[in-house]
């Protein structure tokens, strides 16, 4: 117990030493998390090893943030976006893929590594991404739209991922007992339509007789239930647990107890995401930067490089306002949360090994570190430049 209160005062005094400072600099606070955590972690001042259970503890700022989109988002809207989450979905993931395989390949690596780590790094960072959006009142715009699509597609597109990782791994690798693909699929459905029954004919009722009872906190601990049960029943079946948090959010989004929700969840969310932004700058590994800073550093480039100027090219059938192109490709440019996902899987299906699963997840991250850096050099010398040529 000790231990942990130790843990938290370090995360919050980090927190409140980087961030402001970061802020007052112009780096926003995302950057101002990230180096927060490199202070901190194995490679800085030590304070704090274990990781992986932060990491994975953290996500949830991720989840009750989906969760909170999720309560805007009618079903009818939802079904209106059809076309921006499946078609810009499937072909911002489909280019990006395909370029950074390309890469791969070219730089020597064999074809299942390059594909697996096309396919991990095509994915942005929901909490990223959606932080931003979010902080500039873009969501309601062409670009917030666009980007929100292709993200949501990104989490969709969690079981042809985790599905295809057995079939790369060489033949001696791959388990006996691993699940067929159509199965996966198959019970991914079947939990989504009894979540999508619950929440159509039970949740309202419980909610209603658990608001009757008068007392605040079972309504919050009730709401909190009703997210994270949600989020890890997803994950059982290889979704991920952000979709599953967005699915609960829209469930919600006609209940007269929505607005109160809400509010409710709003301190958690942004703690939370604050937490993983630290995980994430405590997860760098200086050490492979250290035994090979040329290849990270082509890599990061080649990634962030590649996808700035895919999305940029897409923008225009993306529906992005010209002023506003060079802002959405820098905005998903980085890799993903799910990249590490994707090479905790990779890794123990045996399509990679521990070397190339670090070296993929470093990437990430300092990818990561990357977008706050060009979104200022962005705001700072091409937007104005831009709003003169376009405005």
């Amino acid at each position: 117990m000790t231990k942990l209160l130790i843990d938290v005062v370090i995360f919050l005094a980090s927190a409140l030493i980087a961030v402001p400072l970061a802020v007052r600099l112009g780096f926003g606070s995302v950057l101002g998390y990230l180096v927060a955590g490199v202070m901190i972690g194995p490679w800085g001042l030590k304070l704090v090893t274990d990781i992986d259970s932060i990491l994975h503890f953290s996500e949830l700022g991720i989840v009750l943030m989906m969760f909170v989109i999720g309560l805007e988002m009618r079903v009818d809207a939802l079904w209106s976006m059809r076309r921006t989450i499946f078609g810009y979905g499937t072909m911002q993931m489909t280019v990006c893929a395909a370029l950074l395989l390309a890469v791969f390949v070219m730089l020597g690596l064999p074809w299942r590594i390059a594909l697996t780590g096309g396919l991990a790094l095509s994915l942005s960072s929901t909490a990223m991404v959606m932080s931003e959006l979010q902080e500039r009142k873009l969501m309601e715009m062409p670009t917030g739209r666009a980007g929100f699509g292709i993200l949501l597609f990104q989490d969709m597109a969690a079981i042809p991922l985790i599905a295809l990782l057995p079939l790369l791994a060489p033949k001696a690798a791959i388990a006996v007992s691993a699940e067929p693909g159509w199965l996966v699929a198959v019970k991914a459905i079947a939990m989504l339509a009894v979540i999508a029954l619950s929440g159509r004919y039970l949740l309202h009722v419980v909610l209603r007789v658990i608001s009757s009872i008068g007392v605040p906190e079972i309504f919050t601990a009730f709401a909190l239930l009703w997210i994270v049960g949600i989020a890890l029943l997803m994950q059982t079946v290889h979704l991920s647990m952000s979709l599953g948090a967005f699915v609960a959010g829209v469930l919600l989004a006609d209940s007269e107890y929505r607005h109160r929700i809400e509010v409710e969840m709003a301190p958690f969310k942004g703690l939370l995401l604050g937490l993983f932004f630290i995980a994430v700058g405590m997860s760098i590994d200086f050490g492979i930067l250290m035994r090979e800073p040329v290849r990270v550093a082509v890599l990061v480039v080649a990634v962030v490089g590649i996808k700035t100027l895919a999305q940029w090219l897409l923008a225009n059938r993306f529906g992005v306002p010209a002023s506003q192109r060079s802002y959405f490709a820098i905005l998903l440019s980085q890799g993903g949360e799910f990249a590490f996902v994707v090479m905790a899987a990779s890794l123990a299906a045996g399509v990679v090994d521990q070397r190339q699963s670090s070296l993929v997840t470093v990437v990430v991250a300092l990818s990561m570190v990357s977008t706050p850096l060009l979104l200022l050099v962005h705001r700072r010398l091409l937007q104005p430049f831009v709003s003169r040529e376009y405005g």
